[in-house]
Protein backbone atom coordinates (compact mmCIF):
# COMPACT_ATOMS: atom_id res chain seq x y z
CA UNK A 1 0.00 0.00 0.00
CA UNK A 2 1.10 3.71 -0.80
CA UNK A 3 1.69 5.98 2.34
CA UNK A 4 -0.85 8.68 2.51
CA UNK A 5 0.32 12.12 1.38
CA UNK A 6 0.04 14.86 4.03
CA UNK A 7 -2.42 17.45 3.39
CA UNK A 8 -1.33 20.53 1.67
CA UNK A 9 -1.45 24.14 3.71
CA UNK A 10 -3.96 24.91 1.64
CA UNK A 11 -6.14 22.06 2.67
CA UNK A 12 -6.12 22.07 6.07
CA UNK A 13 -6.62 26.19 5.74
CA UNK A 14 -9.65 25.13 3.58
CA UNK A 15 -10.94 22.27 6.04
CA UNK A 16 -10.68 24.86 8.99
CA UNK A 17 -12.74 27.62 7.66
CA UNK A 18 -15.31 24.26 6.78
CA UNK A 19 -15.24 23.80 10.38
CA UNK A 20 -15.53 27.69 11.63
CA UNK A 21 -18.60 28.25 9.18
CA UNK A 22 -20.30 25.21 10.45
CA UNK A 23 -19.85 26.47 13.98
CA UNK A 24 -20.91 30.20 13.11
CA UNK A 25 -23.96 29.16 11.63
CA UNK A 26 -24.71 26.31 14.50
CA UNK A 27 -24.57 29.45 16.56
CA UNK A 28 -26.19 31.67 14.70
CA UNK A 29 -29.35 29.46 14.05
CA UNK A 30 -29.44 29.04 18.23
CA UNK A 31 -29.17 32.72 18.76
CA UNK A 32 -31.91 33.11 16.59
CA UNK A 33 -33.89 30.59 18.18
CA UNK A 34 -33.81 31.66 21.22
CA UNK A 35 -34.34 35.44 19.53
CA UNK A 36 -37.35 33.93 18.28
CA UNK A 37 -38.60 32.62 21.69
CA UNK A 38 -38.53 35.90 23.27
CA UNK A 39 -39.32 38.07 20.70
CA UNK A 40 -42.74 39.97 22.10
CA UNK A 41 -45.92 40.05 19.95
CA UNK A 42 -46.33 43.23 18.19
CA UNK A 43 -50.09 43.35 17.88
CA UNK A 44 -53.57 41.34 16.35
CA UNK A 45 -53.86 41.97 12.15
CA UNK A 46 -57.40 41.41 12.10
CA UNK A 47 -58.65 41.23 8.66
CA UNK A 48 -62.62 40.51 7.52
CA UNK A 49 -62.33 38.65 3.89
CA UNK A 50 -66.28 39.06 3.15
CA UNK A 51 -67.33 36.84 -0.52
CA UNK A 52 -70.16 39.19 -0.70
CA UNK A 53 -70.77 42.63 0.43
CA UNK A 54 -74.19 41.81 2.07
CA UNK A 55 -72.24 39.31 4.62
CA UNK A 56 -69.76 42.00 5.59
CA UNK A 57 -72.05 43.54 8.65
CA UNK A 58 -71.74 39.55 9.69
CA UNK A 59 -69.06 40.22 11.89
CA UNK A 60 -66.73 43.04 12.46
CA UNK A 61 -63.24 43.59 13.53
CA UNK A 62 -63.95 45.38 16.79
CA UNK A 63 -66.22 42.32 17.17
CA UNK A 64 -63.42 40.27 16.68
CA UNK A 65 -61.57 42.42 19.07
CA UNK A 66 -63.68 41.51 21.64
CA UNK A 67 -64.17 38.15 21.30
CA UNK A 68 -60.20 38.04 22.00
CA UNK A 69 -60.61 40.29 25.38
CA UNK A 70 -63.20 38.35 26.69
CA UNK A 71 -61.33 35.08 25.80
CA UNK A 72 -57.95 36.48 27.31
CA UNK A 73 -56.53 35.51 24.23
CA UNK A 74 -55.53 38.70 23.12
CA UNK A 75 -51.93 38.88 25.24
CA UNK A 76 -49.44 41.17 23.82
CA UNK A 77 -47.68 41.59 26.93
CA UNK A 78 -46.45 37.51 25.93
CA UNK A 79 -43.70 36.63 23.51
CA UNK A 80 -44.86 35.95 19.98
CA UNK A 81 -44.25 32.67 19.97
CA UNK A 82 -46.37 31.92 23.68
CA UNK A 83 -49.52 32.76 21.62
CA UNK A 84 -52.18 29.73 20.73
CA UNK A 85 -52.71 30.26 17.58
CA UNK A 86 -54.68 26.95 17.47
CA UNK A 87 -56.70 27.61 20.37
CA UNK A 88 -57.74 31.10 19.03
CA UNK A 89 -58.60 29.66 15.48
CA UNK A 90 -60.62 26.80 17.08
CA UNK A 91 -62.66 29.57 19.07
CA UNK A 92 -63.57 32.12 16.40
CA UNK A 93 -64.57 28.81 14.26
CA UNK A 94 -67.21 27.81 16.34
CA UNK A 95 -68.70 31.65 16.56
CA UNK A 96 -72.47 31.44 14.74
CA UNK A 97 -71.52 34.52 12.43
CA UNK A 98 -67.76 33.12 11.45
CA UNK A 99 -67.53 30.98 8.33
CA UNK A 100 -64.19 30.80 8.84
CA UNK A 101 -60.77 31.62 10.68
CA UNK A 102 -57.23 30.87 10.07
CA UNK A 103 -54.96 32.22 12.12
CA UNK A 104 -50.94 33.39 11.53
CA UNK A 105 -47.82 34.23 13.42
CA UNK A 106 -45.92 37.04 10.80
CA UNK A 107 -42.69 37.71 10.27
CA UNK A 108 -43.11 41.07 12.05
CA UNK A 109 -43.96 38.98 15.20
CA UNK A 110 -48.24 40.31 14.83
CA UNK A 111 -50.83 37.72 15.05
CA UNK A 112 -53.01 37.77 11.44
CA UNK A 113 -56.62 36.98 11.92
CA UNK A 114 -58.47 36.37 8.38
CA UNK A 115 -62.00 35.87 9.14
CA UNK A 116 -65.04 34.88 6.53
CA UNK A 117 -67.95 36.07 7.45
CA UNK A 118 -71.36 33.44 7.47
CA UNK A 119 -72.44 32.67 3.96
CA UNK A 120 -76.04 31.78 4.12
CA UNK A 121 -77.97 29.89 2.17
CA UNK A 122 -80.84 29.59 3.01
CA UNK A 123 -83.52 31.25 6.38
CA UNK A 124 -85.03 29.13 8.45
CA UNK A 125 -88.42 29.42 10.08
CA UNK A 126 -89.17 26.85 13.00
CA UNK A 127 -93.22 26.31 13.83
CA UNK A 128 -91.59 26.64 17.64
CA UNK A 129 -91.22 30.50 16.84
CA UNK A 130 -87.24 30.57 15.87
CA UNK A 131 -85.94 32.01 13.07
CA UNK A 132 -82.14 31.91 11.92
CA UNK A 133 -80.07 31.12 8.79
CA UNK A 134 -78.07 28.40 7.98
CA UNK A 135 -74.99 28.05 5.85
CA UNK A 136 -74.23 24.72 3.37
CA UNK A 137 -72.92 23.15 6.41
CA UNK A 138 -76.13 23.64 8.31
CA UNK A 139 -73.79 25.81 10.64
CA UNK A 140 -76.97 28.47 11.88
CA UNK A 141 -76.85 32.10 12.69
CA UNK A 142 -79.90 33.48 15.04
CA UNK A 143 -82.09 36.46 12.32
CA UNK A 144 -81.67 39.87 13.38
CA UNK A 145 -82.99 42.69 12.54
CA UNK A 146 -79.34 44.35 12.24
CA UNK A 147 -78.99 41.54 9.18
CA UNK A 148 -81.75 40.63 6.21
CA UNK A 149 -80.26 38.71 3.36
CA UNK A 150 -82.67 38.04 0.51
CA UNK A 151 -82.10 34.07 0.57
CA UNK A 152 -84.44 30.80 0.05
CA UNK A 153 -87.19 30.31 2.58
CA UNK A 154 -87.09 27.32 4.95
CA UNK A 155 -90.25 26.51 6.74
CA UNK A 156 -90.91 23.45 9.35
CA UNK A 157 -90.47 21.95 12.35
CA UNK A 158 -87.09 20.45 12.73
CA UNK A 159 -85.57 18.97 15.89
CA UNK A 160 -83.60 16.08 16.75
CA UNK A 161 -85.45 13.99 13.98
CA UNK A 162 -85.24 16.62 11.24
CA UNK A 163 -82.82 18.75 9.99
CA UNK A 164 -83.57 21.94 7.68
CA UNK A 165 -79.95 21.06 6.03
CA UNK A 166 -81.20 18.57 4.72
CA UNK A 167 -83.17 20.60 1.86
CA UNK A 168 -80.07 22.34 0.89
CA UNK A 169 -79.42 20.52 -2.01
CA UNK A 170 -82.67 21.66 -3.24
CA UNK A 171 -82.24 25.15 -2.22
CA UNK A 172 -78.89 25.45 -4.43
CA UNK A 173 -80.62 23.22 -7.33
CA UNK A 174 -83.17 25.98 -7.45
CA UNK A 175 -80.76 28.61 -7.08
CA UNK A 176 -78.82 27.67 -9.93
CA UNK A 177 -82.14 27.83 -12.14
CA UNK A 178 -83.47 31.11 -12.86
CA UNK A 179 -86.79 30.21 -13.78
CA UNK A 180 -87.64 28.44 -10.41
CA UNK A 181 -85.24 30.76 -8.63
CA UNK A 182 -88.09 33.69 -9.97
CA UNK A 183 -90.53 31.32 -9.26
CA UNK A 184 -89.97 29.80 -5.98
CA UNK A 185 -91.30 31.50 -2.47
CA UNK A 186 -90.76 28.67 -0.14
CA UNK A 187 -89.89 25.31 1.31
CA UNK A 188 -92.10 24.08 3.81
CA UNK A 189 -91.37 20.22 5.91
CA UNK A 190 -95.32 18.57 5.90
CA UNK A 191 -94.59 17.92 10.42
CA UNK A 192 -96.88 14.65 9.80
CA UNK A 193 -95.32 12.98 7.06
CA UNK A 194 -91.76 14.57 6.48
CA UNK A 195 -92.89 15.83 2.91
CA UNK A 196 -91.11 18.26 0.84
CA UNK A 197 -93.58 21.18 0.06
CA UNK A 198 -92.22 23.57 -2.61
CA UNK A 199 -94.72 26.72 -2.62
CA UNK A 200 -94.39 28.96 -5.61
CA UNK A 201 -94.96 32.30 -5.97
CA UNK A 202 -97.90 31.47 -8.72
CA UNK A 203 -100.81 31.60 -5.80
CA UNK A 204 -103.35 28.51 -5.70
CA UNK A 205 -101.31 25.53 -5.50
CA UNK A 206 -98.05 24.04 -3.74
CA UNK A 207 -95.73 21.12 -5.35
CA UNK A 208 -95.23 17.71 -3.25
CA UNK A 209 -91.27 16.72 -4.15
CA UNK A 210 -91.60 13.61 -1.71
CA UNK A 211 -87.86 13.89 -0.81
CA UNK A 212 -84.49 15.17 -2.51
CA UNK A 213 -84.45 12.38 -4.47
CA UNK A 214 -83.99 12.75 -8.08
CA UNK A 215 -84.81 15.95 -7.94
CA UNK A 216 -83.70 17.23 -11.36
CA UNK A 217 -85.88 14.56 -12.71
CA UNK A 218 -88.83 15.95 -10.53
CA UNK A 219 -88.35 19.56 -11.36
CA UNK A 220 -88.54 18.71 -14.81
CA UNK A 221 -92.12 16.83 -14.69
CA UNK A 222 -93.90 19.97 -12.67
CA UNK A 223 -92.43 22.48 -15.50
CA UNK A 224 -93.83 20.42 -18.18
CA UNK A 225 -97.03 20.30 -16.06
CA UNK A 226 -96.80 24.26 -15.87
CA UNK A 227 -96.64 24.16 -19.73
CA UNK A 228 -98.70 21.88 -21.05
CA UNK A 229 -101.93 21.73 -18.75
CA UNK A 230 -102.17 24.34 -16.16
CA UNK A 231 -102.40 27.04 -19.04
CA UNK A 232 -105.39 25.11 -20.08
CA UNK A 233 -106.98 23.99 -16.92
CA UNK A 234 -106.27 27.20 -15.00
CA UNK A 235 -103.46 27.76 -12.61
CA UNK A 236 -106.26 27.38 -9.51
CA UNK A 237 -107.81 24.21 -10.70
CA UNK A 238 -105.46 21.82 -9.03
CA UNK A 239 -104.62 22.65 -4.86
CA UNK A 240 -101.81 19.96 -4.86
CA UNK A 241 -99.45 18.71 -7.98
CA UNK A 242 -97.12 15.78 -6.37
CA UNK A 243 -94.10 14.40 -8.32
CA UNK A 244 -93.08 12.39 -5.16
CA UNK A 245 -93.72 8.76 -6.97
CA UNK A 246 -91.25 8.07 -9.41
CA UNK A 247 -92.65 8.87 -13.36
CA UNK A 248 -95.80 10.46 -12.60
CA UNK A 249 -97.45 13.50 -11.72
CA UNK A 250 -100.85 13.31 -9.25
CA UNK A 251 -102.66 16.43 -8.93
CA UNK A 252 -105.55 17.20 -6.78
CA UNK A 253 -108.35 18.67 -7.83
CA UNK A 254 -109.59 21.76 -5.95
CA UNK A 255 -112.97 21.77 -4.11
CA UNK A 256 -112.83 24.58 -2.00
CA UNK A 257 -111.58 28.08 -2.25
CA UNK A 258 -107.66 28.82 -2.00
CA UNK A 259 -107.20 28.83 1.98
CA UNK A 260 -105.56 32.30 3.72
CA UNK A 261 -103.15 32.30 4.42
CA UNK A 262 -102.22 29.18 4.81
CA UNK A 263 -101.52 26.80 2.22
CA UNK A 264 -103.23 23.68 3.06
CA UNK A 265 -102.25 19.95 1.06
CA UNK A 266 -103.04 16.43 1.26
CA UNK A 267 -106.99 16.70 2.64
CA UNK A 268 -107.56 13.28 2.61
CA UNK A 269 -111.39 13.18 1.52
CA UNK A 270 -111.91 16.83 0.45
CA UNK A 271 -110.43 16.32 -3.13
CA UNK A 272 -110.01 14.25 -6.35
CA UNK A 273 -106.55 13.14 -7.44
CA UNK A 274 -105.85 13.31 -11.22
CA UNK A 275 -102.84 11.17 -12.69
CA UNK A 276 -102.08 13.75 -15.41
CA UNK A 277 -99.26 12.12 -17.70
CA UNK A 278 -101.81 11.18 -19.76
CA UNK A 279 -101.97 15.01 -20.51
CA UNK A 280 -98.41 15.45 -20.82
CA UNK A 281 -98.13 13.04 -23.05
CA UNK A 282 -100.68 14.21 -25.55
CA UNK A 283 -100.26 17.54 -24.61
CA UNK A 284 -103.70 18.13 -24.86
CA UNK A 285 -106.00 19.60 -21.84
CA UNK A 286 -108.33 16.62 -21.71
CA UNK A 287 -108.21 16.75 -17.81
CA UNK A 288 -111.67 15.30 -17.16
CA UNK A 289 -110.69 11.91 -19.04
CA UNK A 290 -107.83 11.11 -17.31
CA UNK A 291 -107.73 8.28 -14.39
CA UNK A 292 -109.11 9.28 -11.62
CA UNK A 293 -107.50 8.03 -8.02
CA UNK A 294 -109.81 7.82 -5.10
Amino acid sequence: KEPLKPMSKKSVIRCLLALLLAAYVSVAVAMANADYRVRPCAGFDIRIDAGAPDTLNFVTVGEVRRLLGEWNLDRTDRAAADIDLQRIEDRLNAVTNIEKATVSRMPDDRIRIAVEPMVPVARVFDYSGRSYYINRAGKRLTASARYHLDVPVITGRFGSGSNPAALIPIVERISRDPQWEAITSQLMVNPGNGDIILVPLIRGHVVNLGDTADIDDKLARVMTMYRKVLPLKGWEYYDTISVKWAGQVVASRRVKSIPEPAVRFDQEGDVEEENVDAMLTTGQGAADTAAVKR
